[in-house]
């Protein structure tokens, strides 16, 4: 995962802060304030901000899926020679004791 570190511009800054204790405690409220008053900063000497998902989504750009990211970024042009799948062929990196 990325770093968000100056990525996220949020209109106003949380008001208050919450002990990691208060947060624990209630969850349910920090949760629900997050959502209708906006982002809620946890902790005093590493701050943490919760942000409801749909401000997280709007800041980070949608990941490709694996697959897609390999296909739209394989080498091309290259002469890149494929050996023959048949099962004769010799294997590379074998010993001859190994066979």
């Amino acid at each position: 995962m990325s770093s968000l570190e100056g990525q996220i511009v949020v209109a106003s800054e949380p008001r208050r802060v919450w002990t990691v204790a208060e947060a624990k405690a209630k969850l349910s409220e920090v949760l629900r304030l997050a959502e209708t008053e906006g982002p809620q900063r946890i902790g005093a000497r590493k701050h943490f901000v919760v942000v409801p998902e749909s401000m997280w989504r709007a800041h980070v750009p949608e990941r490709k899926p694996l697959g897609r990211w390999l296909v739209e970024n394989m080498p091309r042009g290259t002469n890149l020679e494929v050996p023959d799948r048949n099962s004769n062929r010799k294997i590379p990196f074998i010993d001859e004791e190994d066979e």
